[in-house]
């Protein structure tokens, strides 16, 4: 009935697959509404960041939680010399 393969692979993607399948998911669902909800974005940069993360998937989620996303505000160079 079940071969070797199949008893060895089925608790595997039991316990990690389907785990980081979710867990990728969630992280894609959370950067796509916060693109939307972003108010240091301009209307372009938003529209721009939707559209990366929706065809770009997961990828285009963690290019914007590391490059899209706005900093804090920082002081002006000037302001602290």
């Amino acid at each position: 009935m079940f071969g070797l393969i199949e008893l060895v692979l089925l608790p595997l993607v039991l316990l990690f697959a389907i785990p980081i399948g979710l867990a990728m998911l969630a992280f894609w669902v959370w950067m796509l509404i916060h693109a939307i909800q972003n108010k240091g974005l301009n209307d372009g940069e938003r529209i721009a960041w939707v559209l990366v993360i929706v065809f770009v998937h997961f990828l285009g989620a963690v290019l914007y939680f590391f490059i899209g996303k706005p900093k804090g505000k920082m002081p002006p160079a000037a302001a602290t010399a």
